[in-house]
C-alpha cells in the first residue's frame, strides 16, 4: 500500500519501530505517537490505522500507560491542520482491554477521544467480516469485535 501511495505523493510513514525500506517519495521515520515530531496544525491528511488500540499496552516495546490511547488521540489532534482529515481505524464492539494485545472501543469512546474533530463518515467491518459503508456508529451496539473506520475533520483550531 505504501509503495502505491508514495508513487504518486510524498508520504511520511512513522512507526515506533522504523520501517527499513527505500522508496521514492516515502520518508520512513521512527517515533512515538504520543510525541509526534511535527508542528502543531501542520498536517492536512493523517492516517492512523490499527495503532491507537495498542498505545500504552507495552506490546511493541512502548511504556505501559493506561492513558496511552488518550495521549495519542490528543497528539493526533494537535498536529492535524484546520480543515485536515484524520482517517482512523480501531477495533469496535464490546469495550474492553485485552492486555497486552489491544483495546476494543465503543464508537462513543472514540468520539470522546476526538472531541475537537467532526465525524464525517463511519464504516464498519462486522463480526462476520461483512463491510458496511457509511452507517451510523450506533450500529456497533451489538458487536463483540469489529473494525470501525472513522473519517474525522478538524473544523476549528
Amino acid at each position: 500500500m505504501l509503495n502505491v501511495l508514495s508513487a504518486g505523493i510524498k508520504t511520511v510513514f512513522m512507526d515506533y519501530r522504523p520501517l527499513q525500506v527505500q522508496l521514492s517519495n516515502l520518508i520512513p521515520l521512527g517515533g512515538d505517537i504520543v510525541r509526534l515530531p511535527f508542528r502543531t496544525g501542520s498536517i492536512k491528511s493523517l492516517s492512523c490505522l490499527h495503532v491507537l488500540e495498542h498505545v500504552g499496552l507495552g506490546r511493541y516495546g512502548d511504556p505501559i500507560d493506561p492513558a496511552g490511547s488518550q495521549r495519542a488521540a490528543a497528539e493526533l489532534q494537535r498536529v492535524l491542520a484546520t480543515g485536515g482529515r484524520l482517517f482512523l481505524s480501531v477495533p469496535v464492539g464490546r469495550e474492553r482491554v485485552c492486555f497486552n494485545a489491544h483495546r476494543v472501543f465503543e464508537p462513543s469512546t472514540v468520539r470522546g477521544l476526538f472531541q475537537g474533530l467532526e465525524l464525517t463518515s463511519f464504516s464498519l467491518v462486522d463480526d462476520a467480516g461483512r463491510f458496511h459503508e457509511e452507517i451510523s456508529p450506533e450500529a456497533v451496539d451489538l458487536l463483540d469485535y469489529g473494525c470501525g473506520c472513522f473519517e474525522l475533520v478538524k473544523t476549528r483550531e
